[in-house]
Parts: structure tokens; sequence; C-alpha cells
């Protein structure tokens, strides 16, 4: 039954009387349908629609001081806390950067742990991924059964990216990073930084580029950043990979393209299949579309 403490995660605190309204007008996810019971995959974007950020909302409940806690890669807490900062003017909110604090623990195929242990909540993404939680730093350990090389080998096989590992910030569009599929922008809502470009990619369908699953033949995957190629022609770079899948960033066109030519695509060198996950409901290369 794995669970694991992710050292790598950091936790940003969003807190005060304007933090609902100040948070919705910045981020892709609507706060509307984030509750303690419920958390959400969202980020800050740039005025250009590209990732800054992403990360997993969570709300504590109001008996313990209420509140957004925004689970972010820890490289990134500093810099998410800065530009937040940016944003404040005269809102009465309070952000900070509880990373030496506050610890994030993952748990799959193992029960979920009580309320009392923290803030504890079903992933967002999606549900085969198990829950998340935050705790306090000195509890983390008795959580750490597993490794979080374990974890991101069962998040890789049910083709879930990450922002830092799977694509680079302020380089990719959430359409790119599969966030509209994985519950991470509403497009429902109200404004936010970055909605105009985003909203005009849903509704024209050009997110020509997307993050997909794929399997490695030998066993294998290619170090994060080789190229994928389809004859002569580039496809796009590899993200993370383990025990032979791995995630790639490629043109759907090209790789359509090539699988009809029956080319075979390579991921630094190495030939993969590529594998559609049940969630993903955009058309996929090597589907035949009616």
């Amino acid at each position: 039954m794995p669970s694991a403490h992710l050292a790598d995660r950091g936790v940003v605190r969003v807190s005060g009387e304007d933090a609902k309204t100040f948070l919705d007008g910045l981020i892709t996810c609507d706060l509307d349908r984030v509750s303690p019971q419920k958390a959400r995959l969202g980020a800050l974007l740039t005025p250009q629609g590209k990732i800054l950020f992403d990360f997993i909302v969570f709300e504590a409940p109001a008996e313990i001081g209420g509140g957004y806690y925004l689970d972010v890669l820890k490289g990134y807490a500093a810099d998410l806390t800065k530009r937040l900062g940016f944003y404040k003017l005269r809102a009465k909110v309070t952000v900070e950067d509880l990373s030496d604090k506050l610890a994030v623990i993952v748990g799959w195929d193992a029960p979920t742990p009580n309320d009392e242990t923290g803030l504890v909540v079903e992933d967002p993404r999606q549900p085969a991924l198990g829950w998340r939680a935050i705790v306090a730093g000195e509890d983390s350990a008795e959580f750490a059964k597993a490794s979080p090389e374990q974890y991101h080998a069962h998040r890789i096989a049910l083709g879930v990216p990450e922002g830092g590992r799977d694509f680079l910030f302020g380089d990719a569009f959430p359409h790119e990073a599969l966030m509209d599929q994985l519950h991470g922008v509403d497009f429902d809502k109200g404004c936010y930084v970055g909605q105009e470009v985003v909203s005009r990619m849903q509704h024209r369908g050009t997110a020509r580029t997307r993050i997909v699953p794929a399997h490695y033949e030998g066993g294998f995957a290619a170090e994060v950043g080789a190229e994928v190629i389809a004859g002569e022609k580039s496809l796009g770079k590899t993200g993370t990979g383990a025990d032979g899948k791995g995630l790639l960033m490629i043109r759907l066109d090209r790789a359509a393209d090539a699988l009809a030519a029956g080319e075979t695509i390579r991921a630094g060198g190495i030939p993969v299949q590529l594998e559609k996950p049940a969630w993903i409901d955009f058309p996929f290369p090597g589907e035949t579309q009616a």
C-alpha cells in the first residue's frame, strides 16, 4: 500500500478576507469548484496564455483558519509567492511560502488518511492517481513508504504530465499540457490572466501540439528533452519516462501523418508506440477518423 513524501513539492498559502476573489481572478480553475473535500488542478498563466506555474489547489476548512494552499514544484514556490504578491495591490490577502513547514504526501492503491492528518483529497486530475495530502513537515516520514520515483512511474503510466518535468514553464499552453483534459481549466468561469488566448484555442480547436503517453520498445525510456522523430521530420521532445513508459510533447498532425505513412516514431532513437488513455477525448494520432 504505497505512499510517498514528494520532497520536491512546496506549498504556498493564500489567505485573508479577499483570498477567494483574488485568486479566482488570476488562475485557470474555478474556486467555486474547490472545497475542503475537493481540490483542483490550476495554473497561473502569462498574458499570452502560457503556463508560468501549475499547482494543485487545496482549501482549508474555516475551523483551522481557511485559505487556499497551492501544492507547487518546490523550486518555484518562492517565485509563485512573489508573482502573486505583484497582483495583490489593495486586496486583503496574505501570500506565504510555507514550503519549509509543510509537506506534500501522495498515496496510490493505499487507504486514504483521515482529515486529522492534514488536508487530504482525491487527486483532482485522475482518480487512479490516488490521494494527495498536505501535512506538517515533521509528519512526512510517517508516510514515506515508497519512493518519489515509484510515484512518478505510476503517474507516467497513467499519462499525466507535470510542469517542470514534462514541459517547460513559460513555454507551454494549458491545452498542450493536457490541463483541459485533467480538469485544470474551467472554461465557464470569469476572467483570469491569459483567458482570452486559452478560450480561443478551446473554441477554435487550434491545439496542434500535445503531450501524449507512449510505450518504449525494449523497456527503457529516453532521457528528458530527447528529440522525437519520424523519418526525417521532427515531431517534438520527450518528457519524463519510467519502466518503459513515457510522455512526449509532439505535433499531433505530424504524428498522424507519420503513422498513416507507415513510419516508425522514435524518441531518443528508441521506437515508441503512442498509447491513448481512456480519459483523453481529442483526436489521437493513429485513430481512424469518421
